[in-house]
């Protein structure tokens, strides 16, 4: 596992001990990035399972401005913050040893990008996504939230204030994408 690109690029990152987590694979973080790359510049992001950190040490190599991490396992935490140290951007970082629900319940900052990756086969991606639905305000009016899971997880979600926006698949993999309901209905009026 490694950095692709900015300014850690090509430097090492150190997996959780265990099997406690499911780091992001290069074959989707290579697109995931690609896609996102115009709009890291500044964002601001919650990567709320942190797991290793990738994700957000990846936006952070970037381009990021800031990003929070989350995560419950002591030994998550622990790697986030190595693999902080190892890439230079420590200072740019804040890493949480907290529940996943109980920041989102009472966070009071916004983001502009939430990534959830949770364990798999549980339906916390569901919880986590109702609960982000429930609190709009942890997005900035640019913001989105980005959901990774396995293709056999997936179902469509009625959530009033986000909007299911695109998907994508690498194998067994999938994306999903979503933004304020209010902000895609605009986009929609004024391609």
């Amino acid at each position: 596992m490694r950095v692709i690109g900015g300014t850690a690029k090509g430097r090492a990152l150190k997996a959780v001990p265990g099997d406690s987590t499911r780091p992001i694979l290069d074959r989707v973080k290579t697109p995931l990035f690609d896609m996102l790359r115009p709009e890291l510049p500044g964002m601001r992001i919650l990567d709320v399972f942190g797991g290793t950190g990738a994700v957000g040490i990846e936006a952070l190599s970037q381009g990021a401005e800031h990003c929070v991490f989350l995560d419950t396992n002591t030994r998550a935490v622990e790697t986030i913050k190595a693999n902080l140290d190892a890439t230079d951007l420590s200072a740019r970082a804040e890493v949480r040893h907290t529940d996943a629900f109980v920041y989102l319940k009472n966070a009071t900052k916004s983001f502009d990008l939430l990534y959830v990756a949770p364990p798999q086969y549980e339906g916390i991606w569901i919880e986590a996504m109702r609960t982000i639905a429930e609190r709009p305000h942890l997005l900035t009016s640019r913001g989105m939230v980005i959901v990774q899971i396995d293709p056999k997880e997936y179902e469509p979600l009625n959530l009033h204030t986000l909007t299911e926006t695109k998907q994508r698949r690498y194998g067994n993999t999938v994306l999903v994408f979503y933004r304020l309901a209010d902000v895609t209905a605009t986009v929609k009026q004024n391609p």
